[in-house]
């Protein structure tokens, strides 16, 4: 159900040409938020979420946002909110890079650029919106985290760095903003079904982390955006610095 509140609100969704964050936007969309269809590099499929939104009657636009370059935020936003009229009242800080590789044999150039994409960059961007949403004084800021982040890496030491580090950005700007009406939450999610999981889940390695899911199956993307849609509302106002885990059972805190 649409609420009239949200037609004024806008979102900003980084990473959301695909996976997870296309669900995201195509969802808050449906709800009635004007949606920014953030992308680094994927201009097409981006495009393609965009016109799906339309021709269900929703408002969206894809945004060009590298995470690494502060000046492309900052452009992304200015374009954003100059194309809507009003200022982004809702941040996901969804887009992220993974890479796997033995902790021995991370360089310091992988380290680097998996930190500024997926923790730097999220740190960036909330700086960029945050005085407006301080001026409305209502705001929402959604980290996508990971249940990496919470129980660490194996051959992914430096992804489930920064997404630790994301939870505790999370945590950090609640203590500071909450009572300025600026809410910040953590989603940290597990397995998704998406195009990226779906060759790792081919292998035998993969089924057998399927099988240890308590749920015994993936999360779908619905599911997620669902969660996000009750975090974008007035009734998540109380939730400030919490980390949600959906996971399937996998993890809890």
């Amino acid at each position: 159900m649409i609420d009239a509140a949200n037609e004024a609100r806008l979102v900003l969704v980084t990473g959301a040409s695909g996976g997870v964050g296309a669900e995201v936007a195509r969802h808050l969309a449906q709800c009635g938020y004007l949606v920014g269809v953030g992308y680094c590099s994927r201009r097409e499929p981006a495009e393609a979420v965009v016109a799906d939104i339309q021709v269900r009657g929703g408002k969206a636009l894809a945004i060009e946002l590298d995470y690494a370059s502060r000046s492309s935020i900052q452009a992304a936003v200015k374009q954003l909110t100059g194309h809507f009229g009003r200022p982004v009242s809702v941040l996901v800080n969804n887009g992220a890079i993974a890479q796997e590789k033995p902790f021995n044999t991370i360089t310091d150039e992988d380290w680097s650029r998996m930190m500024a994409i997926n923790l730097q960059g999220p740190f960036a961007a909330t700086q960029e919106v945050l005085p407006d949403m301080l001026a409305q004084g209502w705001g929402r800021i959604i980290n996508i985290s990971s249940i990496g982040g919470q129980w660490g890496g194996f051959n992914q030491v430096h992804y489930a760095a920064s997404k630790a580090g994301l939870i505790n950005l999370t945590r950090s700007l609640a203590k500071i903003y909450s009572g300025d009406g600026v809410v910040s939450t953590a989603v940290a999610i597990g397995l998704v079904a998406t195009d990226m999981s779906a060759n790792e889940l081919k292998t035998p390695e993969g089924q057998q982390k399927v099988r240890n899911i308590p749920t015994g199956r993936l999360a779908d993307t619905g599911e997620i955006a669902a969660t996000l849609e009750f975090l974008c509302s007035d009734a998540a106002a109380y939730l400030s610095g919490q980390t949600l885990n959906m996971n399937g059972g996998m993890h809890f805190n």
